[in-house]
């Protein structure tokens, strides 16, 4: 037992404690540990003593600790010590000092002098002797001291406790679990049995926190064995750790048997596969067939490749028969090496003799209108026949959904007796879709291009690009610009995909794109293909798709033929125009899939109810003349058979019969029911244009064109201009520029009264663009606004059958716009009758339909009096004393 001093210096450990019987090495750097070591332990010698306290979380000092070997007590190394807490009043942050603490003695103590700043550094081996409490602590000094008092049993309390059955009974099993935890290290080291003579020769509670001090625990473990101040608590703690050692020493062994094993078990299996080859060839039963690798190699040769690709392939075919298929790089060789034998090098679809006849009947049969797209098409056919090695176009198809471009792509597959793939573009950002992956990395591919022509299977497709102006582009690369290789005939014919790694020939693809805008498109992508514009449908051309195409399909979808179900034009042509408004005809073909859906149910209940009545009804077929009557309803022919009016049959029971024969005709009724009430009429222009300021404006969509209105209105303010309806920068500049104009020519347009000067004097504007989810943008708006303000303050509506667009100037000229074609269409949808455009579009209306512009008022206007006069019922009165 260790005579302790009532005051003691005091070294911090931080988050980190000494355990009594415990040995670590330190080293004192910092001026408060240097003083303390001096005058606690190198004047004294080996009287001197010192307390090693536990901070919490305090800020870094200086000393470093190291782990010693324990020698004879076979007590492991505690690591990870922090230097002693600064109290010379320089830190900030006031230290978390335990209450408790251990004695130590210094084992070993070594001076050193740093060069060239001449400091004093101790490196010190301390001992922990016992346990002491702290009563008072000052920190004012050069170093911590503190007043304790020892809180260790004295020998008479701890011979009374070993006599206690219970600390026998704890001590027992405390010595078992360390005996074996000793056999195990023992074992596992290969060490002598110097560490049992420590069980027999030290006491047991001194045993407890020898074994302890060498685990890795944590600081609140740590601390908990330094307050167990009760030998028979610390004894529990302490056999509880030690146990919690040992079983993990035996997972960790558990793993590592487990693990060399199976290593074992490769090695075994690796020299029987050597002894088993051996033997084959000692026998002369090595049978190539069955030889995987023989096997790809027959198929590289059979591939056709170029001979630069081919000493490639069999350089790569040589790395792996020298390799085993354990290696981890054996399975991505050989996986690339089957992509090179399943490449189309040379294999090309059979073409039969190009028919330029039967190629345009097979479009016409598949489209209906489109005349543009097909007469390209045909061309390019006639260029094939002339010149079979011509390089193939490159046609972009542009324009909303559901007019046909995936499908016209198809078509142009099958005319020219070729093979389709399509590669989908949309939402694509990692340049590596369209080359591939690097064969450095893990779990790479071949891009989209190389993987569809290998599906495929030959070197000669039609392959679709679709949804191209979808691509973005991130720190993955630009998929866009990873296009222009591919899409460059001068380029394409050396592909390198980064998975293959060899040049591959795409000039024999025939490539399509679409795209349903062309502005997102980069410019030198849009530069290298054809682009053809598909605008949409007129009202006709919706009602013969349907007719020709939509209807047997969605008859055929839906397990009904025309004897169950007729679709009259008549109806069809209410659910174009009440239905749908779209550029395409997908919605169109949706209602119609409704309307198959709700007969099906009632074909199917008929003939349901049918079955029944058949199975109680005896039937008698007799062989007369009007077996075969035809009835005439609705061109329908319908077979009768007489019936025996015996077996209790009824009338309703005949009707039955007879109505499951006759076809479901569609009429209006019918449309309301399914559909609902009319979604769109040709009212709804002229019960929005009803007050002066509003005004009817065409503008094209990625949809297609669409009819927007402008609504205007004036309320009490300062002048200001009010705009809403999520609109873009342009729009906004264009409402700027026509209230400026208006503005400038107020008197002019007899606008204001001679006594005003100013028309927005006590009154602000707000102009409103409706559908205000929906973003707009776009100078198209320029007149129409300008309408909408010259209505507003002449109080005079705007004809409600008027639509108008195009760009204006400052100066009041009318600029000509883009997508005339598609508003104009649009206009027709809606039942305007008459169109304002720019007189420099005139040259657009080419591509219009004879009968939409027949049913169209087109009215072209140079500036914007011209707009105005069309605009106003009864023309611009005040226009002919105006000075424009």
């Amino acid at each position: 037992m260790v005579e302790l001093p009532s005051r003691i210096g005091i070294l911090p450990f931080r988050n980190k404690v000494l355990l009594p019987g415990a040995i670590i090495r330190i080293q004192c750097t910092s001026p408060s540990s240097v003083k303390l070591v001096e005058e606690e332990l190198w004047q004294r010698e080996e009287k001197g003593l010192i307390g090693i306290l536990p901070v919490r979380d305090v800020a870094e000092g200086s000393m470093v600790t190291q782990g010693a070997d324990l020698g004879d007590r076979s007590s492991k190394n505690q690591q990870g010590l922090s230097d002693s807490h600064k109290l010379d009043g320089k830190s900030q942050q006031e230290p978390n000092w335990h209450t408790r603490g251990v004695a130590a003695r210094a084992l070993h103590l070594s001076r050193g002098v740093e060069k060239p700043s001449g400091r004093v550094t101790y490196i010190v081996v301390l001992e922990g002797l016992s346990r002491f409490s702290v009563e008072e602590l000052n920190t004012r000094g050069t170093y911590t001291t503190a007043r304790i008092s020892p809180i260790d049993m004295t020998k008479a309390e701890m011979e009374q406790v070993e006599q206690d059955t219970d600390f026998i009974v704890l001590s027992r099993q405390f010595k078992q679990i360390a005996m074996e935890l000793i056999s195990v290290l023992e074992q596992k080291q290969k060490t002598g049995g110097r560490t049992k003579v420590l069980l027999e020769t030290v006491p047991v509670h001194k045993l407890a926190d020898i074994f302890v001090a060498s685990f890795e625990i944590s600081f609140e473990e740590q601390l908990a064995m330094l307050d167990s101040v009760d030998v028979k608590v610390r004894l529990s703690k302490a056999t509880e750790l030690v146990d919690r050692h040992l079983q993990s020493i035996r997972v960790a062994e558990k793993i590592t048997q487990k693990v060399e094993g199976q290593l074992s078990k490769t090695q075994k299996e690796y020299l029987l596969r050597q002894q088993m080859r051996a033997i084959k060839e000692e026998l002369g039963d090595n049978d190539d067939e069955d030889d995987d690798v023989a096997a790809l190699e027959r198929k590289m040769q059979d591939a056709g490749m170029p001979p630069n690709i081919w000493k490639h392939a069999q350089r790569e075919l040589r790395r792996l028969k020298k390799m085993q298929p354990q290696q981890p790089g054996y399975n991505s060789s050989r996986v690339y090496l089957e992509l090179l034998a399943d490449l189309p090098w040379q294999t090309t679809s059979e073409e039969a003799e190009l028919d330029l006849k039967a190629a345009k009947e097979r479009l016409d049969s598949d489209h209906y209108g489109l005349v543009k797209v097909k007469q390209r098409i045909i061309e390019y056919l006639a260029v094939r026949k002339l010149k079979p090695d011509a390089k193939s176009p490159i046609l972009c198809f542009v324009g909303p959904p559901g007019v046909g471009k995936t499908s016209l792509a198809s078509s142009i597959a099958a005319a020219l007796g070729r093979k389709f793939i399509r590669i989908s573009l949309g939402g694509v950002k990692d340049e590596a879709d369209i080359r591939g992956h690097r064969r450095t990395y893990i779990g790479s591919m071949p891009g989209r291009l190389i993987d569809g022509l290998k599906k495929v299977s030959v070197c000669n497709p039609v392959m679709l690009l679709d949804e191209i102006d979808k691509t973005g582009s991130d720190i993955r690369g630009d998929p866009a610009s990873a296009l222009l290789e591919v899409l460059d005939p001068e380029q394409n014919k050396s592909f390198n995909d980064h998975y293959l790694n060899v040049p591959f020939d795409l000039s024999k693809v025939i490539f399509v794109a679409t795209a349903n805008r062309a502005q997102p498109i980069p410019p030198p992508l849009l530069d290298r293909m054809e682009v053809i514009e598909l605008p949409g449908y007129t009202s006709d051309e919706k009602l013969r798709i349907a007719m020709r195409h939509l209807i047997p399909r969605v008859l055929n979808q839906h397990g009904l033929t025309s004897d169950f179900l007729k679709f009259p034009e008549e109806m069809v042509k209410l659910v174009i125009e009440r239905y749908t408004r779209e550029a395409g005809v997908r919605n169109l073909e949706r209602n119609l899939a409704a309307i198959a859906r709700s007969a099906a149910v009632t074909v199917a209940e008929q003939q349901h109810n049918n079955n029944n009545n058949n199975n109680n009804v005896p039937l008698n077929q007799i062989s007369s003349p009007l077996l075969e009557t035809r009835l005439e309803g609705g061109g329908a022919e319908v077979e009768m058979e007489v019936i025996a009016m015996g077996g209790g049959v009824n009338n309703h029971e005949i009707s039955n019969i007879f109505t499951i024969m006759s076809p479901l005709i569609v009429d209006e009724e019918m449309l309301e029911k399914i559909l609902g009430p009319p979604k769109y009429d040709d009212k709804e222009a002229a019960e929005r244009v009803v007050t002066p300021g509003v005004s009817v404006g065409l503008v094209w969509t990625a949809f297609g064109g669409e009819v927007q209105f402008v609504e205007a209105t004036a309320t009490a303010g300062k002048g200001d201009l009010h705009l809403t309806g999520q609109l873009g920068d342009v729009i906004k500049e264009s409402a700027q520029i026509a209230l400026t104009w208006v503005r400038a020519r107020a008197n002019e347009l007899d606008l204001v009264s001679a006594e005003e000067k100013n028309l927005l004097e006590g009154r602000d504007v707000h102009i409103h663009f409706p559908a205000g989810a929906v973003p707009k943008d776009g100078p198209s708006a320029g007149v129409t606004l300008v309408t909408s303000l010259v209505s507003l303050f002449s109080r005079r509506r705007v004809r409600p059958d008027t639509a108008m667009t195009g760009e204006m100037t400052l100066r009041g000229l009318v600029l000509p716009v883009g997508g005339i074609k598609d508003k104009v269409l649009a206009a027709h949808r809606y039942g305007i009758k008459r169109v304002i455009m720019p007189e420099r579009n005139l040259k657009d209306l080419v591509e219009v339909p004879a009968a939409v512009l027949g049913s169209l008022e087109i009215l072209l206007a140079k500036r914007m009096e011209d707009v105005l006069q069309h605009a106003f019922e009864g023309g611009c009165p005040w226009k002919h004393h105006s000075k424009l």
